[in-house]
């Protein structure tokens, strides 16, 4: 019988493929010479010299339960062979390379229909980056293609794409060879997305289907790079969006360096049971599998796909109701055609012919001028940009691809390719992986260049701007808009088969603004030439170069004409303009009688004595149009520096400053009155909310870099400082990032700041505090432990007779304790709690003002008569907790809870050194934390979901900055040691013992809850008493990004770059605990059962996965001293974290743990 064609076969039922092929062979001992005819490393030679290892391997697959295998084909293009000098190979080993797979195929005698994909890997130069040129490209793969088609390859599958230019290449060289054999097999395109989010050169899974989706390709999928959770994602974006088929063909996890070796961790059956979930909740058409799977793997998915299909042995795709938003796209990311609540803007100032900024960069190839006009665009909001370097006397060829290549990697924004010659639209088209605008076609000399354009257009996946002209001319009336709009349909969509929502119809505007009586009714006509449209295609776009309306007028009144006519085009179905987006106001900022005029001019109400033309020109006489987005430059050199240290501008600041002294202003009153104005400002914004902390310290470090310039004109006089604090971590703290925000706010606002550092013990305190003749002392600490400290010290500074002002601050305490506890334990009660550095600023300046006394008596005052806490001490853990435990109590409740969990099997014990790369950890990141906890951005009136959504916009490149910055210098070591030791509870201890189940290894005494049934981590293991053969598995951990982050950030803020020593400690602090994620994840799939996780990797990072992760410190085990046993078994001093004589881990972001399989092993408080 013979075999259905692959897409009728796909859409009836989910099919399986096969899995890795390189790694299989890099598995066996093969000769370099013999077998790969000295070229190593060219799996594809063994086509030619071991034909029988690739049939076997395929049989292998065929035999595990695979529907088809991918040909031996992924180095197949004579480029990449061309490294082993086999380009000339390149059509006889594509074609044998199919033919050896079909005969694996046809060596089976059970009748089931198995496929042949030929396999298109990504090469080894990609055209985005500049590493070959698209025609080359295109052409080698023209090559590969044939041979694929000749051997008898039932679709051709371009896959692991890391750049959208090269899937380009791709499928257009597979439709040129279809076209050449008159064959009809698909074409399936695969990407590969990095644990970034986004594929090698930068597109996310909406820019790449928005391409793929342009070129007509039937089934996109994703393999490679990561494990399926890593990928949960982006399916989940694909089954919600894409309207085609999907495949998934992830790989056996993340890879690993576990004691020196690569390995991929995911078992057989968790790839199951995370295919599973996407078959059943994603409506998967083809599943498989890539790096690290093998036949167990795929035999394990063939018993998946039997189970869920039953008697067909392969069950129907899930049905799913996918919404395609129709899109352009740059290299980056897709923007909808149709903007919500607004018009799609496309950027009329990167033009030769209207824009005398840009002519003027373009003539002297100042092309970097040219991207800061695109950018500036972009951030004013324009949707897209239109490109044209045509102008007399100028190279448009040339002069267009300079600017294409700079657009499309470094300005995140579809381009419109803006030209009257064929071969410009081309050529830009090869150098461009997002999908473009190609403006224009028309019908002005007939359909000749609108048929090449069009051609362009469905090859490269490009939307069409197309323009309402015929052979007789522009049209003017609606009618004859509709008309010519109408024949455009026609031939774009219904000959060319542009899909309706890519072609968007210009049916021109014209200037209203001439007085001549033809003109008058021209706006008038082309709303009604819009409202027409789209009432007869409602599917297409419609788009106006609306700066046309108001030609002639002065730029006042063209603001408000374009302003006006744009809100009527838009409520009559326009949904995109060519516009200068900063120039449009919005008709609540425009007064009244100016809109009631102007609007008179559109519907052209002219009356007896009455001209709104001549009204216009009156109102707008002599007016100059204000630039609303540019904030106004102060008049003054104060202004401006003030302004400077506001917007945290440094660029030109030493000329401002030079500008200031030569005015006469002296130094110290620059500082003084011109300076800290603007710091107060900072201040004020900060506390109102309207500054996010980042941007606080990019302000610091203007105000920094200012002083420094001033300093060597001004003469050091004692006491020019407005006060001095003393400030220090507490003893036993290394965390120093709160003290250190408060040291930068502190003098860069008039204060001298004596900054003791981490670990500070009392009597350094006292002794600086005298020294510097101390207006105040600060104490910082992150740990709960530290707020115990900080009343000790205040207690023994009582007994030392200090009654300096303190203020206390730090994550761990709160605002009741220091004004009680706090205050009570220093006799003269001058202590105040700084919630953060603005707060210390406020009280600093009451301290100076001597409105310090005044200031606490009244927070003592407002607390009277309050009810507090008397149960609990912060900073000690509930000694019930600790209270002794009837045995025989604690044993009956651990039976019953540990009944409910049976012990996993584990692959080793003792302990492994492990390594991940920073890259692996990106997709276990926190973001929130990171974004709101670790770099200060607040909500600032947000909802979680909305201020989550900005930060993706927004923070996600900061992220990507420093993340580029740590690799590049090497600041980020992710290490771990993870092992597993048997364990039993007793009383309320938990026992560790050595694999006998007899020797003890180590004793945790750890609190049970002081009430009913409380819980205790011991109760959530094995009892003791069940003996040595019966023993429960705990997993033990430590982790570090290393030292070095600790010293570059130190270095960071000792150089006064305030913001990157900010991002830098919070992105280690979770750089840290998302090594400790990634290696909890690792332990559970070692116990087997890491496919029970959350597939949301948001809900996983909160205790989405069975089992649980506590560390010392914390509520359920709260005594950091038996973090020493831990460290000991796994011989932490490999990796290189130590315990200090307070029970402080260093290096400072390292983080250790216990870890548990019990499904109710969760975080509990005692």
């Amino acid at each position: 019988m013979a075999r259905p064609h692959l897409l009728d076969a796909l859409r009836d039922q989910v099919l399986l493929c096969d899995g890795g092929f390189g790694a299989r062979i890099q598995g066996m001992t093969l000769d370099v010479e013999r077998d790969f005819w000295g070229k190593e490393n060219c799996t594809e030679v063994l086509i030619l010299s071991r034909p029988d290892i690739v049939r076997d391997i395929h049989q292998g697959y065929f035999a595990a339960g695979a529907d088809m295998v991918l040909t031996n084909t992924f180095g197949g293009s004579p480029i990449t062979l061309g490294e082993f000098e086999l380009e000339e190979k390149a059509f006889e080993i594509n074609k044998l390379g199919v033919e050896l797979a079909r005969e694996a195929a046809e060596s089976f005698a059970d009748g089931r229909h198995r496929w042949v994909i030929g396999d298109i890997g990504p090469g080894t130069k990609l055209p985005s980056l500049g590493n070959i040129g698209y025609d080359a490209l295109e052409q080698a793969l023209v090559l590969q293609c044939r041979g694929l088609i000749a051997g008898g390859a039932d679709a051709l599958l371009t896959e692991t794409n890391q750049d959208t230019l090269y899937i380009k290449a791709a499928v257009n060289a597979a439709k040129i060879a279809k076209a050449e054999t008159g064959s009809d097999i698909p074409i399936f395109v695969q990407v590969t997305v990095e644990t970034t989010g986004t594929l090698l050169v930068g597109p996310d899974i909406s820019a790449a289907a928005a391409v793929v989706g342009a070129l007509d390709v039937p089934l996109l999928g994703l393999n490679c790079a990561t494990g399926p959770q890593e990928m949960a994602e982006h399916v989940r974006w694909l089954s919600q969006n894409w309207p085609g088929l999907i495949s998934v063909q992830p790989n056996a996890g993340l890879p690993e360096l576990v004691d020196g070796k690569t390995h991929y961790p995911l078992g057989a059956a968790e790839l199951a049971t995370w295919m599973e979930r996407f078959v059943v909740e994603d409506g998967l058409n083809l599943i498989g599998g890539c790096c690290g799977t093998n036949n167990t793997h795929i035999a394990a998915l063939d018993q998946l796909l039997r189970k869920l299909g039953g008697a067909r042995a392969r069950p129907a795709p899930t049905l799913r109701k996918p919404i395609w938003i129709p899109s352009v796209a740059s290299l980056y990311t897709a923007t909808p055609l149709r903007q919500e609540n607004s018009y799609f803007s496309i950027g009329e100032r990167c033009n030769a012919n209207g824009s005398k900024a840009w002519r003027e960069r373009q003539a002297a190839h100042d092309w970097d001028g040219c991207l800061a006009i695109a950018r500036e665009q972009v951030a004013e909001g324009s949707n897209s940009l239109d490109v044209c370097t045509a102008f007399v006397g100028r190279d448009e060829m040339a002069e267009m691809g300079e600017v294409i290549r700079r657009f499309t990697s470094s300005v995140n924004s579809p381009l419109v390719i803006d030209s009257t010659e064929t071969p410009v639209i081309e050529a830009s088209l090869k150098l461009h992986g997002g999908k473009a605008i190609i403006n224009s076609i028309n019908f002005e000399e007939g359909e000749g260049a609108a048929h090449d354009r069009m051609k362009l257009a469905k090859k490269f996946g490009a939307a069409v701007i197309a323009l309402t002209i015929d052979e007789v001319g522009m049209a003017k009336t609606a009618e004859d808009k509709l008309r010519i709009a109408t024949r455009l349909v026609e031939f774009a969509c219904d000959q060319y088969g542009l899909p309706q929502s890519d072609l968007m119809i210009d049916p021109l505007t014209f200037t209203i603004a001439t007085g001549n009586e033809d003109d008058r009714k021209l706006g008038l006509w082309t709303l009604e030439g819009i409202r027409m449209i789209r009432e007869r295609f409602p599917d297409i776009q419609i788009i106006l170069g609306l700066s046309n309306i108001s030609f002639g007028l002065n730029p006042a009144a063209r603001h408000v004409l374009n302003s006006v006519f744009l809100d009527h085009a838009v409520k009559a179905g326009m949904t995109g303009a060519i516009v200068h987006v900063s120039k449009i106001k919005p008709l609540h900022q425009i007064p009244p009688e100016e809109v009631q005029v102007v609007e008179d001019l559109i519907f052209d109400r002219r009356r007896e004595g009455y001209d709104p033309l001549q009204k216009v020109l009156e109102i707008f006489s002599g007016r100059k149009a204000a630039d609303s987005v540019k904030k106004a430059r102060a008049e003054t050199v104060e202004g401006r520096l003030k302004d400077r240290i506001v917007d945290g501008d440094r660029k030109g600041l030493d000329d401002e400053l030079a500008d200031a002294l030569a005015k006469g202003i002296a130094p110290l009153s620059i500082i003084n009155d011109v300076l800290l104005d603007g710091m107060k400002v900072v201040g004020e914004l900060f506390g109102a909310g309207k500054m996010q902390l980042p941007f606080v310290l990019q302000s610091a470090e203007t105000m920094k870099a200012a002083v420094a310039y001033l300093e060597p004109f001004m003469e050091k006089v004692e006491g020019q400082e407005k006060g001095t604090i003393v400030l220090g971590t507490v003893k036993g703290d290394v965390h120093d990032i709160g003290k250190n925000l408060v040291d930068i706010i502190l003098t860069n606002n008039g204060y001298k700041v004596v900054n003791l550092g981490i670990k500070v013990p009392l009597t350094e305190i006292v002794a600086a505090a005298k020294e510097h003749k101390a207006n105040a002392i600060g104490m910082s600490g992150l740990l709960v432990k530290s707020t115990v400290v900080m009343r000790e010290n205040l207690e023994e500074m009582s007994r030392q007779g200090v009654d300096v002002p303190v203020l206390l601050g730090g994550a761990a305490l709160t605002r009741n304790y220091v004004e009680d506890d706090c205050v009570k334990a220093y006799a003269c009660g001058r202590v105040a709690y700084a919630r953060d550095a603005f707060d210390g600023l406020h009280l600093m300046d009451k301290v100076m003002g001597n409105g310090f006394d005044d200031y606490l008596a009244a927070l003592q005052s407002k607390r009277k008569g309050k009810s507090k806490n008397e149960k609990r001490v912060l900073g000690t853990a509930d000694p019930r907790g600790f209270a002794p435990v009837d045995v025989n109590y604690a044993q009956a409740r651990r039976r019953r809870v540990a009944a409910e969990s049976t012990t996993p099997q584990v692959p080793f014990w003792g302990a492994r050194v492990m390594e991940a790369a920073p890259k692996a950890l990106v997709p276990f990141i926190n973001e929130r934390s990171l974004y709101q906890f670790q770099w200060g951005f607040r909500k600032a009136g947000k909802s979680l979901e909305d201020f989550l959504g900005w930060a993706k916009q927004e923070l996600r490149p900061v992220l990507k900055r420093m993340l580029a910055l740590t690799e590049e210098q090497n600041i980020l070591k992710p290490q771990a040691i993870y092992g597993y030791w048997k364990c039993a509870g007793q009383g309320n201890e938990l026992v560790l013992f050595e694999e006998d189940g007899v020797t003890e290894a180590c004793r945790f005494n750890l609190p049970r809850q002081p009430k009913e049934d409380g819980d205790c981590i011991a109760d959530f293991v094995r009892d003791i008493a069940d003996g040595p053969n019966h023993r429960d598995v705990i997993g033990l951990q430590v982790v570090t990004v290393g030292q070095k982050a600790s010293d570059i950030a130190r270095d960071w803020f000792e150089d006064n770059r305030y913001q990157d020593y900010l991002y830098l400690h919070g992105l280690s602090v979770e750089m840290a605990e998302a090594m400790a994620e990634y290696v909890h994840k690792r332990i559970r799939a070692e116990w087997g059962f890491a496919a029970e996780d959350e597939r949301d990797i948001e809900k996983m990072l909160s205790q989405g996965y069975r089992g649980g992760r506590y560390s010392f410190g914390y509520p359920a085990c709260p005594r950091l001293e038996d973090q020493e046993g831990l460290l000991k078994l796994l011989k932490a001093e490999r990796i290189g974290v130590e315990l200090s004589d307070e029970w402080q881990l260093h290096p400072e972001q390292s983080t250790s743990a216990i870890v548990l399989h019990h499904p109710r092993a969760k975080y509990f408080s005692v």
